[in-house]
C-alpha cells in the first residue's frame, strides 16, 4: 500500500513537470506588437502602432532621430523613461522653470507647462521644489475640474552659511507636497528684488516638480543648478467609459484578461487598474490575461522537501517523504514520522484527560469572562456607547474616532500605575500611555459623568473628534467600557506654555520670535473654532496652562475633554467650567452670556503674559501688579510699555513689534465685548506681524527650536491690488 502511494506521488510530480514544460511562454504583448522604442519596453495598453494601443490616450510616439530613440506621450514633448504595469505609473522628464538676473536686469526665464490628458501627477511620489535666495514660485493646475494654485518661497538673507545639505525648509530651498488628483501643471518662478541683494552668490531661481526619491538638496545648487529636466512620476488607469466601448456592451466594463481582478483607482469608480490574481503573473491588460506561476520551478515555494513540490493552478502542494506525514510546509505542522497505534492510544487517553481538566478550567474562566463582558457592556450602554456607534456608522470615515477596549488602555498605562500619571486636576487624571503600535498617547480618566449628561458627552466627543487642526490637541478615541469614560488624546511632550514662560522647567528662555509664533498659532486655532467649524466652538478656558508645546515649540490648545459639553439645542458649544481667575471675561461674569468675545478676552491676557513674563494674577507682589491686565493697561496709558516687558527680551529690532502686540492685547481685554476684535481679526494681524519680521535662527536649548517657523516659507496669497493694514504696517503683494 505504501509503495503504491509513493508511485502515485512520483506520477503526479512527473505529470506536473511535463505540463509546466509544455506551457507556452507568457505572452508579453498583442500579436505583432512586441514594440520597443530604444531601450524602453512599451507594454499594452500602451503602444506605438495603431491597433497596438487601447485608445489614443495610450499612444506613444517614438522619435528615432535621437540616439538612442526617445518615446513621447502621444504627440507631445513629454519624454517617457519608464512604463510600469504593476504600479500603474509613467516615469517622464519634465523641464525646470527658471528666472535669472544680471546686474543689468532679467537675463533668462522659462515657464514650463504639462498637459496630462487623463493622467495625474502622483501625490505620493513627487514633491514641488523651489531653489534660490530671493525666490518665490507658484504651482498651478487643475483638480477635478477646478483650478488649483499654491506657492513656496526660498530665502538666504545676505549669506549662504546657514544653508545645509538635505534641508529644504525655506532657507535656500523650499518644498511642498503635491495634492491628490492634480492634472495640468504650470510653474512660475519669480524674484522679490531681482536678486540684487544676493547676485554675488545666487543669480537664478528655480522651480520644478520632481520624483522625491530622485532629488536631495545640496548647498551647491544655490550657486549653480545645471539640470534642465528632472524625473517626474505620473499615475495612469483605465477610464470606465473606454472599457465599455472596447467591450461592446454595458454589462462588461473591464478590459482585464483572465486570472485577473479589477482595482478601483478613483473613489467615484470612474477609473480602475487590472491586477493578476495571487499565484499568477504577466500583463493583466492583455486578452489572455495572467499565467500561472510555477512556484516549484522558480523556488518561491515553502515546501520542506523541494523535490516533493507539485505545482497547481495559482498554487502548489507539498508532500512528505516515505514514512512521514503532515502538510510538508515551512511554518506549518511539517512532516513528522509515523507512530505506532499503541502510542496513539496512550496519547489519546492522556489528551482526553487533559482536555477534560482544561475544559473544566476553561468553563470556569469562561463564566468569569462572561460576567466581566456583561459588566463592560453595561458600562458601554450607560456611557452612551450605542449612541456613539450609531453616529460612527453614519460617518463617511468611521475610523476617524477609535473606540478602545479597557484592556488596551490598561496595558498602555501599566494598569494606571502612578508612574504613568502626568497630570491631575478638577477634571480628573491624565496618564501617559504607549499603545501596541508604539505610539504615545495621553489618556484622560475623567470624573463621574451624570447619567443625564450622556447625550451632551457623546455630542462633544463627536464634534471634537472631527476637529482637524494642527494647533489643537487631537482627540484620537475613547473607551466607554469602564465606570467612568476615558478619552485618548495625542501626547504633546514639551509641557505647557505656563511652565516655559514662568520658568517652571529647565527649558531655555523663550525669545520674542518664538512667543510671537506661539501667539499667532493660538489665535489661528481660536479663529478656526469660532468661524470655520460647522458649529461655533467656544473654548471658555483659554490660559497658558491649557496651551501645550511640542518638541518644535508648536502650540497645541488643550482641555477639550469631559469638562466641555454640547447643548442639546445645538446653537453653540460651551464648556461647563466657569473659567479661571485672571482670564475670565468680566462682562460674561456679570451677565452669564457666553460669546466668542469671552475667548478674545482670555487670549488678550495670554498675550500680556507672553510680553511681561508675569502671571495673570499674582498675590505675592505689590498691589498694583496683582492683576496683570490692570498692570499692563496702566503702563500703556502712561507710555511706559518698556517697563512691563520681560527683561532681556526687547531689542532695537523687535520693540516696535512688542508694542503693537501689547496694543492688540489692550483691544482684546476691553470691558465691553462689542469693542473687542474678533479672533479672525486678531489672527490676521499677528500673522502679518510674523510675515514681516526677519526670520532668524537661534542655537538655544534644542536644535531647530523654531522648526515650525519654516511654515512661513509658504506664500501668503492675496489679491494683486489689495493690501492688509495692521496698525501702521502694510503688507502689499509684489506687482510684477
Amino acid at each position: 500500500m505504501r509503495s503504491a502511494t509513493e508511485n502515485l506521488i512520483k506520477l503526479i510530480i512527473l505529470l506536473s513537470a511535463t505540463l509546466a514544460a509544455a506551457a507556452p511562454e507568457a505572452a508579453k504583448g498583442l500579436t505583432g506588437c512586441d514594440e520597443r522604442c530604444g531601450d524602453l519596453k512599451i507594454p499594452y495598453p500602451f503602444g506605438i502602432k495603431k491597433g497596438c494601443y487601447l485608445d489614443e490616450d495610450f499612444s506613444i510616439t517614438c522619435n528615432k532621430s535621437h540616439d538612442p530613440p526617445k518615446a513621447f506621450l502621444k504627440d507631445s514633448n513629454t519624454d517617457i523613461t519608464n512604463i510600469s504595469i504593476i504600479q500603474g505609473q509613467l516615469h517622464i522628464l519634465q523641464f525646470v522653470a527658471k528666472d535669472c538676473y544680471t546686474k543689468d536686469g532679467p537675463s533668462e526665464a522659462y515657464t514650463p507647462t504639462l498637459e496630462l490628458y487623463d493622467l495625474t501627477i502622483s501625490n505620493t511620489d513627487n514633491k514641488f521644489i523651489v531653489i534660490g535666495c530671493d525666490t518665490y514660485a507658484f504651482i498651478s493646475g487643475e483638480i477635478e475640474g477646478q483650478s488649483y494654485k499654491s506657492g513656496c518661497m526660498a530665502l538666504c538673507g545676505n549669506s549662504t552659511k546657514t544653508i545645509k545639505d538635505g534641508s529644504c525648509s525655506g532657507n535656500g530651498c523650499c518644498q511642498l507636497e503635491i495634492p491628490k488628483g492634480l492634472k495640468y501643471l504650470e510653474l512660475d518662478v519669480r524674484s522679490f528684488n531681482n536678486h540684487s541683494e544676493v547676485l554675488e552668490f545666487n543669480s537664478c531661481g528655480y522651480a520644478f516638480v520632481v520624483q522625491q526619491d530622485k532629488f536631495t538638496f545640496s548647498e551647491k545648487y544655490i550657486h549653480n543648478f545645471t539640470q534642465e529636466e528632472v524625473p517626474l512620476v505620473l499615475d495612469w488607469a483605465i477610464p470606465a467609459n473606454t472599457s465599455c466601448l472596447k467591450a461592446g456592451n454595458k454589462t462588461n466594463c473591464s478590459i482585464c484578461g483572465t486570472n485577473t481582478k479589477t482595482i478601483s483607482f478613483l473613489d467615484d469608480g470612474s477609473n480602475y487598474r487590472c491586477q493578476c490574481l495571487e499565484g499568477f503573473e504577466g500583463n493583466p491588460y492583455l486578452p489572455q490575461g495572467c499565467q500561472d506561476i510555477d512556484e516549484c520551478k522558480n523556488g518561491s515555494h515553502k515546501c520542506t522537501y523541494k523535490d516533493l513540490c507539485v505545482n497547481t493552478q495559482g498554487n502548489y502542494t507539498c508532500y512528505c517523504p516515505k514514512n512521514h506525514e503532515g502538510d510538508g510546509r515551512y511554518g506549518g505542522e511539517g512532516c513528522t514520522p509515523n507512530s505506532r497505534s499503541s502510542i496513539h492510544i496512550i496519547i489519546g487517553i492522556c489528551v482526553g484527560f487533559a482536555v477534560l481538566v482544561i475544559g473544566s478550567v476553561w468553563l470556569y474562566l469562561g463564566y468569569k469572562k462572561w460576567k466581566f463582558i456583561q459588566q463592560k457592556e453595561k458600562f458601554f450602554k450607560k456611557n452612551g456607547g450605542l449612541m456613539l456607534q450609531k453616529h460612527l456608522s453614519e460617518w463617511q470615515s468611521p475610523d476617524m474616532l477609535k473606540i478602545f477596549t479597557q484592556e488596551k488602555l490598561e496595558k498602555a498605562t501599566n494598569k494606571y500605575d502612578d508612574s504613568a500619571m502626568i497630570g491631575k486636576g478638577g477634571f480628573g487624571t491624565v496618564y501617559k500611555g504607549v499603545l501596541d503600535d508604539g505610539s504615545t498617547v495621553a489618556i484622560k480618566k475623567s470624573k463621574l459623568v451624570n447619567q443625564s449628561q450622556t447625550n451632551q458627552f457623546i455630542n462633544e466627543v463627536i464634534v471634537l473628534s472631527q476637529i482637524n487642526h494642527r494647533n489643537v490637541v487631537k482627540l484620537i478615541g475613547c473607551c466607554l467600557e469602564t465606570k467612568v469614560p476615558l478619552l485618548v488624546y495625542e501626547f504633546v511632550n514639551n509641557r505647557t506654555l505656563f511652565e516655559h514662560i514662568h520658568r517652571r522647567t529647565n527649558q531655555a528662555y523663550l525669545p520674542w520670535e518664538a512667543r510671537l509664533k506661539i501667539a499667532s498659532e493660538i489665535a489661528s486655532v481660536l479663529s478656526y473654532l469660532h468661524s470655520s467649524t460647522s458649529t461655533p466652538i467656544i473654548h471658555r478656558d483659554i490660559k497658558s496652562n491649557n496651551i501645550l508645546l511640542d518638541q518644535n515649540y508648536t502650540a497645541k490648545v488643550s482641555d477639550f475633554g469631559m469638562s466641555k459639553l454640547v447643548p442639546l439645542d445645538g446653537t453653540q458649544i460651551s464648556t461647563m467650567v466657569q473659567g479661571t481667575i485672571g482670564y475670565l471675561d468680566p462682562e460674561y461674569y456679570l451677565t452669564s452670556e457666553l460669546t466668542e468675545k469671552s475667548d478674545v478676552y482670555s487670549f488678550g491676557i495670554v498675550l500680556m503674559e507672553l510680553i511681561t513674563g508675569k502671571k495673570a494674577v499674582c498675590f505675592d507682589g505689590p498691589e498694583e501688579e496683582r492683576s496683570l491686565a490692570m498692570y499692563v493697561l496702566y503702563a500703556m496709558e502712561e507710555d511706559r510699555v518698556e517697563e512691563v516687558v520681560e527683561k532681556g527680551m526687547p531689542t532695537e529690532k523687535n520693540f516696535e513689534q512688542i508694542k503693537k502686540v501689547a496694543e492688540l492685547g489692550r483691544e482684546c481685554v476691553r470691558v465691553k465685548k462689542e469693542e473687542r476684535p474678533s479672533m479672525k481679526e486678531v489672527a490676521m494681524k499677528l500673522e502679518v506681524l510674523r510675515q514681516m519680521q526677519q526670520v532668524e535662527f537661534y542655537s538655544w536649548g534644542r536644535d531647530n527650536l523654531l522648526d515650525g517657523v519654516s511654515n512661513s516659507s509658504q506664500l501668503v496669497t492675496i489679491n494683486t491690488n489689495e493690501s492688509m493694514d495692521v496698525g501702521d504696517l502694510t503688507l502689499v503683494k509684489d506687482r510684477r
